[in-house]
């Protein structure tokens, strides 16, 4: 065979190896980002992501080279190609189903993670993992060289998984967004597939197919988003979304929470960052933010201004707030992903002409440029105050918290500057702030830490605080503490943390943080099961399955005991439902006891609001009196934290109605329904407080009001049961 000829006979295999390796790099690029979406982009994710490929593309190997010397190649290929085609679209489709399989959740946060993912991305990497062996069976019957052929099919499927990677991570992603590069991926995969028999009828009818659910799954119309929804073909369509792109780094959405007031969330996969009220910069969310401002105002009050730097700008809320608060200071932001800036401008408040300076890049490198430009004798500035809000519980920037970082950071601060860091973990295991604690150590000569919520067990955010001037706690903090539960570390909880950790010092070359995390990343898996549990139980009670709901709050009270509280509470609401009033008496004073016993400091009012009741019932009217006493003095304490919780809302609502100050209990009520409009307990219980009052008109406007909503929303269940309840009020009143 001459040259020429043996040029062209391995051209064709060699470009459809090429093709066949880059789709396979570019899926599991893809995959990762498209599971960070349920599951957080942490060590757990990527290790599943790398070796679920590779599995595939193992048995797909071995699968294809018996399929080879059974079936002509050609043939063969184009079936192959069409498989593929259908498997990626598939991905999709269970991407957005997997993560509702009840089963999984109730399994360890690593197997869940993994069979996620295997679900998911096991199939389209085995199908394409059956092209290589296919391909090189075809090219060797040419009468080809062995070794040469063979050598040549891998290198040009090593060069295609390179240009893949390079490919998708560099431009694909951020260009067009994870779910559209499984449709493309699929369509090429398509068209490779015709080209190889294009008289297979089966392919064509599948082109019509792929059309149609690309049209779902990608178009902008709402007829389209909700339709792909009940496909599968794309995420459930949520109204509440205000605005979510793609971006180099993660998949940004900004979700409304309320209309009135306009309070949004940020979430950067599917970690919130930060929730504002829109209009209101002052009114800080997060207890970490308010920390944050309260060291900041302690130690610069009286100075007109001040030079910050933020390192992870996420929804910008508290740069905005040092910039409202100190108009004329510097307030500079290191945002490596100029994504969530836009995000920030187009819906988060942040304006677009903003005198807030934004450096897209890494933080680190960004202090890096800063010492760099200092040593060559330039003007740099000197950060007062250095705020670190780059860290969660999934992911963390091990460069960003280092000793040879924090040595970085000590060089651009003022004298009296103060660099703070905020993490999460569970006091208990603590191995992560512990090691964080004696890494500044090593920089700082003052260092305290202050939490959201006293609790040894539970997963909490604590703010690390550094500086070379001393600090004094009790007048930073004295008046944050009067409104909010902190937890202000003592000297001997600082040392007893970091011994745990066994003072190990954070550096460039040993720096395991998402070891350290593991156990939080398994309490937070919990959280998120008995989270789920708790919707499940809701969702008995609709349906009138007090049993069933019953078993989900006590599932609930076993796997996660900071949810206790709130799952012996619905409990505690059903026993009353059935009368059962000695058994809910019981069980709340139980949990009440433990909860005094443990010094949790989570919220006692519920409880006290069924204890409330229950003994009302029993025409235990004295105790009850002073419980319903004790429920609205906790709830109005929550609100104060927690303005918008309508848990909160609708349960002060419901203690003031048992005390008999109906107008209050009504304007709250009208509160909680705003907040929730598909909780139909609110709705019942505002009518039969209008109904008692005579307001029959008023009452019913209600009622008629929530079942046009649950209607049109599909809820027929909850429709169902507030009609039935409504209707055995109004004979009760009758009666």
């Amino acid at each position: 065979m001459d040259s020429a000829k043996r040029f062209y006979a391995i051209l064709i295999p060699s470009v459809t190896v090429f093709f066949s390796s880059a789709c396979i790099m570019i899926l599991e690029l893809v995959a990762g980002r498209l599971i960070a979406r349920h599951l957080g982009a942490s060590l757990y994710t990527w290790t599943s992501v790398i070796g679920v490929v590779l599995a595939g593309i193992t048995i797909g190997n071995y699968l294809g080279g018996r399929i080879a010397d059974r079936y002509p190649a050609r043939r063969t290929l184009s079936g192959l190609f069409g498989a593929a085609s259908v498997a990626c679209v598939a991905t999709v489709v269970l991407n957005n189903q997997v993560g509702n399989w009840f089963f999984l959740w109730e399994m360890s946060w690593p197997v869940r993670v993994f069979l996620h993912v295997s679900f998911v991305f096991l199939l389209p990497s085995a199908v394409l993992g059956t092209i290589s062996p296919v391909v090189a069976k075809m090219a060797l019957d040419t009468g080809l060289p062995t070794g040469r052929t063979v050598g040549d099919i891998y290198a040009w499927g090593a060069a295609g998984s390179i240009v893949g990677t390079f490919f998708a991570g560099f431009y694909l992603i951020a260009v067009m967004g994870t779910t559209a590069i499984i449709w493309s991926v699929a369509a090429a995969l398509l068209v490779l597939a015709i080209l190889y028999c294009a008289r297979m009828w089966v392919l064509y009818l599948w082109a019509a197919v792929l059309v149609l659910l690309m049209t779902l799954g990608m178009a902008p119309a709402t007829w389209a988003q909700i339709t792909g929804s009940i496909l599968a073909v794309r995420e459930p369509y949520d109204p509440n979304l205000v605005y979510g792109d793609e971006t180099q780094y993660c998949y940004v959405h900004v979700v409304q929470l309320s209309k009135e007031p306009d309070r949004r969330v940020f979430l950067q996969d599917k970690l919130k960052h930060s929730e504002i009220i829109m209009g209101d910069i002052n009114n800080l969310q997060y207890p970490y933010q308010l920390i944050y401002a309260a060291v900041t105002h302690h130690l610069g009050d009286g100075r007109q201004t001040i030079s910050t730097l933020t390192i992870g700008g996420g929804g910008y809320v508290f740069p905005r707030y040092i910039k409202h608060c100190w108009p004329e200071s510097r307030v500079d932001v290191a945002e490596i992903d100029p994504g969530v800036t836009q995000a920030a401008e187009e819906a988060f408040g942040l304006e677009r002409d903003t005198p807030i300076n934004t450096f897209a890049m890494d933080g680190r490198n960004y202090v890096d440029e800063l010492i760099t430009r200092k040593q060559a004798g330039l003007a740099v500035p000197q950060y007062d105050f250095v705020y670190e809000d780059a860290v969660n519980d999934f992911t963390v920037p091990h460069q960003l918290v280092t000793k040879e970082f924090n040595d970085k950071v000590a060089q651009i601060i003022a004298n009296d500057g103060v660099y703070m860091l905020n993490l999460i973990d569970i006091y208990s295991e603590g191995f992560f702030l512990g090691s964080i604690i004696h890494t500044i150590r090593q920089t700082f000569s003052n260092v305290c830490v202050v939490s959201d919520i006293h609790d040894y067990s539970r997963r909490s955010t604590f703010v690390v605080i550094g500086s070379n001037r001393p600090l004094d706690v009790e007048s930073i903090f004295g008046p944050l503490k009067s409104s909010h539960s902190l937890w202000i570390l003592t000297a001997d909880e600082i040392d007893k943390v970091v011994s745990k950790s066994g003072r190990v010092i954070l550096t460039d070359d040993y720096s395991p943080v998402e070891n350290y995390l593991a156990p939080v990343v398994r309490q937070n898996a919990a959280f998120t099961l008995a989270r789920e549990y708790i919707q499940q139980g809701k969702k008995m009670e609709q349906q009138t399955k007090w049993d069933e709901a019953i078993n989900f709050y006590e599932k609930t009270i076993r796997l996660y005991p900071p949810a206790a509280l709130f799952a012996t509470y619905k409990k505690g609401q059903i026993l009353l439902r059935q009368g059962k009033f000695e058994e809910a008496i019981s069980i709340s004073n139980a949990v009440l006891a433990n909860n005094e016993k443990q010094g949790t400091g989570y919220s006692t009012a519920p409880l006290h609001l069924n204890l409330g009741i229950a003994l009302k019932a029993l025409k235990h009217n004295s105790p009850a009196q002073m419980h319903f006493k004790l429920a609205i003095e906790g709830y109005r304490k929550d609100l104060e934290r927690e303005p918008d919780s309508v848990v909160s809302v609708g349960g002060l609502a419901t203690a003031l109605a048992w005390t008999g100050n109906y107008d209050e209990a009504e304007e709250r009520y009208r509160r909680a329904i705003e907040l929730d409009k598909t909780n139909v307990e609110y709705s019942f219980m505002l009518a039969e407080i209008l109904t008692n009052q005579k307001r029959n008109d008023e009452a019913k406007q209600v009622i008629k009001d929530t079942v046009e909503f649950l209607t049109k929303t599909g809820n027929q269940a909850a429709v169902e049961e507030l009609l039935k309840e409504y209707e055995t009020a109004k004979f009760r009143q009758q009666q």
